[in-house]
């Protein structure tokens, strides 16, 4: 398969296009979409550190691609794909959700990563409707401008229709799974309650409990009993935003629906322990995380063959 980029056709009307995104025909528009799912990484994480982990697309079908959206304006999802090349059979899924950052080059890498060991690997750009997360120069203006205006159900939405989109090119149906950092590994669990074709899940990182909005109306405790399909939890003991008592809150959520979802916390390990683009990187910790997620994936049937 090679990557699919889709001329998105001009609108007639430029009154609904959100802010940060071009307000011209399919030239601009393809170009936009283009532009954020470049590598490289987000302005919001520089400086990157120097010995930052570069997986090889050498032997890869990988790349940007657009997805159509069913709807009737022409619009289409940027993603970022990674699977091995040529592969003969049917492949087993697995659906990134990028942090907060949008689809940039560590999501990319970590596509890569799972394409290496026998996976399709799939990252949609979630937040593209609301503008580009890699021109944002800081974090709190990130979250201001985009983050905090991404609904749920408009993510729920989109997720459907990459994994229809993975399905209709070599995915294979009862092998489907799902991994998120930080934003989303709160996705992660959500989608895990969302979607019944899903098999398996990893969250690292991601926000178990918080104020409610029409954005965001629940949290992971809240859908403890709704889940689909079993969550591997990966946290840090030493995280300043998910406290231990969330972590305690969450297990008693689950606890009670008799789930066989599980959350390991890494004493020493902060947040965004798997980043090794930045010094919150615990090396340590990111590799037990990432054998416990492999062995998640294949415990519950979601393995290479």
């Amino acid at each position: 398969m090679q990557s699919e980029d889709r001329p998105v056709p001009a609108d007639s009307s430029n009154a609904d296009v959100p802010a940060g995104q071009p307000k011209a025909g399919s030239d601009a528009r393809r170009a936009f979409l283009t532009r954020m799912m470049a590598s490289g990484f987000a302005l919001a994480v520089q400086p990157v550190m120097a010995d930052v982990i570069h997986t090889s697309s050498e032997g890869l079908d990988s790349g940007p691609t657009s997805i159509a959206l069913p709807n009737d304006n022409g619009e289409a999802l940027p993603a970022y794909y990674a699977k091995p090349m040529h592969a003969a059979k049917p492949l087993p899924v697995v659906i990134v959700v990028q942090e907060i950052f949008g689809v940039h080059e560590h999501i990319q890498d970590v596509c890569r990563r799972l394409a290496r060991l026998g996976y399709f690997a799939v990252a949609p750009e979630l937040y593209f409707r609301q503008g580009d997360p890699r021109q944002y120069p800081s974090v709190p203006e990130l979250v201001e401008k985009i983050v905090s205006k991404v609904p749920d159900a408009q993510v729920m939405s989109d997720l459907d229709t990459t994994v229809q989109w993975a399905l209709d090119n070599g995915g294979d149906r009862s092998r489907l799974a799902i991994t998120g950092f930080c934003w989303g590994g709160r996705i992660t669990w959500l989608y895990t309650a969302h979607n019944p074709l899903l098999k398996a899940a990893t969250a690292w990182y991601g926000p178990l409990v918080g104020p409610v909005n029409a954005i965001t109306p629940r949290y992971p405790v809240d859908i403890a009993g709704q889940l689909k399909a079993p969550v591997l939890g990966l946290y840090g003991g030493q995280d300043p935003n998910i406290k231990q008592e969330h972590v305690a809150q969450m297990r008693d959520a689950l606890a009670a629906v008799h789930s066989n979802s599980q959350i390991i916390v890494y004493p020493d390990a902060g947040h965004g322990f798997n980043a090794d683009y930045r010094p919150s990187y615990n090396e340590a910790a990111a590799k037990d995380g990432w054998q416990h997620m492999l062995d998640w994936f294949r415990k519950y049937g979601v393995a290479p063959n």
